[in-house]
């Protein structure tokens, strides 16, 4: 199963590099190239930069889109309507990168694996329709509060005050079903850019598996998600081409840091990290919400 996950990744991988080069060499006097008519646009020291510090903490599982977006939007480097379309082409191979890795040196049951990652992609085309039609504000809310709740009983299962799981490396029967749902969930979700990384962390916590275990699910769940949504963002030419690449290149090494940096944590250490990815997941979901509501009352 592993084998076929590495060969369909490679396909995914190298099908959307080859797009994007194609695609910028025939739309090189277009206004996505920072260089016209040469087809060559390259990243200032400090959007890779960027790119290395957003995912180096994605491949923590804390999530790259906020913080970048956030750099993005207060230095103003990309216009407001090009921020999702930078950060999904930009992030997108080295999300691919994580996946690969955690995949290859972190053990989770086969079966698990890819059953949570069929029904994430599942969930992002099939359900994309669904709920895109539904208000962000209240998804956003909810799911901040979700969190929230879900990082107080992780909080008291390290204070030993709930019992708590915590070593299994995979599921089977009404649990795995439980957790295919949530992450077609999920999925769907992702599609109007509603993190997965936090809220899959703390399912799969929460149903007694590994916190490792969480790594290769989600990385690999938005490894195939992600080079669809950003051929799409490519084909439309809206995103800025030199931030986008920055985060590519300053991104490939930082994920190789901070993987071997997971690998060696200690499980108590994880389990509070998952705690924290949670609660700043969290904060940015319920503020997303408060500035959607103050927007639509503006």
């Amino acid at each position: 199963m592993k084998l076929t996950l590495f060969a369909g990744l490679t396909l995914f991988a190298v099908g959307y590099a080859l797009f994007w080069i194609s695609n910028q060499r025939r739309s090189s006097n277009s206004t996505t190239s920072e260089d016209p008519g040469t087809g060559i646009a390259r990243p200032s020291w400090f959007q890779a930069a960027i790119g290395f510090v957003t995912n180096f903490f994605d491949t923590l599982g804390i999530g790259s889109f906020a913080p970048t977006a956030s750099i993005f939007k207060l230095t103003r480097m990309v216009p407001d309507e090009l921020i999702p379309g930078t950060m999904n082409v930009g992030h997108t191979l080295p999300v691919v990168v994580q996946a690969f890795v955690y995949i290859s040196i972190v053990e989770v049951e086969p079966l698990t694996l890819c059953v949570m990652i069929t029904t994430s992609v599942l969930g992002a085309w099939l359900g994309s329709g669904v709920v895109s039609r539904l208000p962000r504000r209240p998804i956003q809310f909810g799911i901040g509060m979700a969190l929230i709740v879900a990082a107080a009983l992780m909080t008291l299962s390290q204070l030993e005050l709930l019992p708590v799981g915590g070593q299994s490396l995979g599921l089977d029967g009404a649990l795995l079903i439980a957790a295919a749902v949530g992450n077609f969930v999920l999925g769907a979700l992702n599609t109007i850019g509603v993190g997965i990384y936090g809220p899959s962390m703390i399912m799969i916590a929460l149903m007694g598996m590994n916190p490792r275990a969480a790594f290769p699910i989600m990385m690999g769940s938005c490894a195939f998600l992600m080079p669809v949504a950003s051929s799409r963002f490519v084909r439309g030419r809206k995103y800025s081409l030199r931030p986008a690449i920055g985060l590519t290149v300053g991104g490939l090494p930082a994920v190789l840091i901070a993987a071997f940096l997971v690998k060696s944590l200690p499980l108590n250490t994880l389990r509070w990290i998952v705690v924290a990815v949670a609660l700043y997941a969290a904060v940015v979901m319920l503020a997303s919400a408060w500035m959607e509501r103050k927007r639509q009352a503006d």
